[in-house]
């Protein structure tokens, strides 16, 4: 195959995910050209729309009933890295998540005060790009290639509008964090181009389509499964390996740069793509040791999320708590865990990005993320709150919410693979969460107690932000009620995977 040489599937009649990862570059140049203009963000969001239009024609076209990956386009690139994009169910729903979310970050950005506020749209469009291909490729050190880029640009973010004059400690911490884990990575993903060769005769590949094909030595199989997966898990943030969330959620930015890191569950992405279809032996040896670390997850962070005085580490400590839960649905290794991880990564996704963008919303108003010195909110922004409450009652699975059959499908799961003990504790588990999202709903906008931010008048809700609100609860709210097309969407995708686990019921 020569590098001219582009596929795709006969599903469509153009190169699709090419075109998404195309049309973010494309547009940083169109808003080069207009970067003195006053209009900017309009025109970022009106490239975000057109890249959603191409979106929910890749929704459209894709054929649920097809358990096979979609929409092949192949180039050859310096061996053994290649250019592989296809997509199944659980892509193009994080496809969908992507664009929805990249256009929320912009309207955001241009609604609160920024410190160079024109640079924004250029960095989240070039993450929206990176995400796309992350979100298409079957090679791995592909994917891994572009989570650098990925995270040198929300690397920048954070540092660029950090809202503490601890950036720098936060920044060096994240940096840390995710450099060990890229490393781990690649280490893993070298590993298995290696082993391909080594078992084959064949030269070095990272392609999924060949790498599944081939088995892996069970002498290096634990090895590789946990260089992956700490790689990972760093990335979603699994306890642990969380050290570095606290403070950057504290002396980072308030939404922006979050939304992106724990607003788009990437490393559940690839554990599911990748890792388990590749390294079944070792997972199925190792999984119970995975779930009891995520348990104890649970409980921990439940337990320092109670400790918080500062509302933005409280979120912090709730995504590592329910990230936990998620994991125990993963690992209990059959579809319907499959399922409900996917349903509930993406429910995460929307829940904890109206989280953090009402938490924005406040800070810019009272300056503070201390709950001592917050309470009354309700009175001055009423609708804010509301957002923030749905939000939360999203996250704890309430009924009405896209989490609650995805964590219907996760305890069920749970149950079959590891009994009533291990089920009981997620469920309680998320019982903690609950209630400690409400309290602190109820510390920053029903208390009573008035808090330092009386001292200035606090401005009603804008229409922007009352637009970005609304958008976020009709999102939660429509998806709660209207699941069933996102299950079609992946049951089949997901029928493959469950095979390889099928034995273990």
């Amino acid at each position: 195959m020569t590098i001219t040489e582009i596929h795709w599937a006969s599903q469509s009649a153009y190169p699709i995910l090419s075109i998404l990862q195309i049309i973010p570059i494309v547009g940083i140049f169109v808003l080069y050209s207009f970067r003195n203009s006053k209009h900017l963000f309009n025109l970022a969001i009106a490239v975000t729309a057109v890249e959603m239009l191409f979106i929910v024609d890749l929704y459209r076209t894709f054929d649920p009933s097809n358990s096979a990956m979609q929409f092949s386009e192949q180039l050859s690139l310096l061996a053994p890295l290649s250019y592989h994009a296809a997509v199944d169910g659980m892509s193009v729903l994080f496809i969908l998540l992507t664009g929805i979310l990249s256009i929320m970050v912009i309207a955001y950005g241009a609604i609160i005060p920024l410190e160079r506020p024109r640079h924004l749209p250029f960095i989240v469009l070039m993450i929206e790009a990176t995400l796309m291909s992350l979100f298409t490729t079957l090679d791995l050190m592909w994917f891994a290639l572009m989570s650098v880029l990925e995270l040198s640009l929300i690397g920048y973010m954070l540092h660029r509008w950090a809202t503490s004059p601890e950036r720098d400690m936060a920044l060096a911490r994240y940096l840390q964090f995710m450099l060990t884990g890229i490393v781990l990575l690649a280490i893993g993903i070298s590993m298995l181009g290696w082993n391909y060769m080594h078992e084959t005769g064949n030269a070095w590949t990272f392609d999924l389509m060949l790498l599944k094909d081939v088995t892996v030595n069970e002498n290096i199989s634990s090895i590789i499964f946990f260089l992956l997966f700490y790689g990972l898990a760093v990335r979603i943030p699994l306890f642990p390996l969380h050290g570095w969330l606290p403070l950057v959620a504290e002396h980072g930015t308030v939404a922006m740069a979050p939304v992106f890191l724990l607003g788009l569950k990437v490393g559940i992405y690839a554990i599911i793509r990748f890792v388990l279809p590749l390294l079944p032996e070792a997972i199925i040896q190792w999984h119970e040791f995975i779930v009891t670390f995520a348990v104890a997850g649970v409980f921990y962070a439940a337990v320092m999320a109670m400790m918080q005085v500062n509302l933005r580490r409280l979120l912090s400590f709730a995504v590592v708590s329910h990230t936990s839960v998620l994991i125990i649905g993963l690992f209990s290794l059959n579809q319907i865990a499959f399922e409900g991880a996917i349903l509930l990564s993406i429910n995460f996704g929307l829940a904890t990005s109206g989280l953090l963008f009402m938490t924005g919303f406040v800070f810019w108003r009272t300056n503070t993320m201390l709950l001592k010195k917050l309470g009354g909110l309700f009175d001055h922004i009423p609708f804010i709150g509301i957002a923030f409450l749905i939000s939360g009652l999203s996250i704890v699975g309430m009924p009405g919410t896209p989490g609650f059959d995805a964590a219907h499908l996760i305890l069920e799961a749970s149950i079959h693979r590891f009994g009533a003990l291990v089920t009981i504790a997620a469920a309680l588990g998320n019982v903690v969460a609950a209630g400690f999202l409400l309290w602190a709903f109820q510390r920053a906008f029903l208390s009573q107690k008035i808090g330092t931010w009386h001292k200035k008048a606090i401005k009603p809700a804008s229409r922007s932000e009352e637009i970005l609100a609304a958008t976020i609860i009709l999102t939660l709210v429509t998806t709660g009620f209207y699941t069933e097309p996102w299950l079609g969407l992946i049951e089949n995708s997901m029928h493959g995977l469950g095979e390889i686990y099928s034995h273990l019921h």
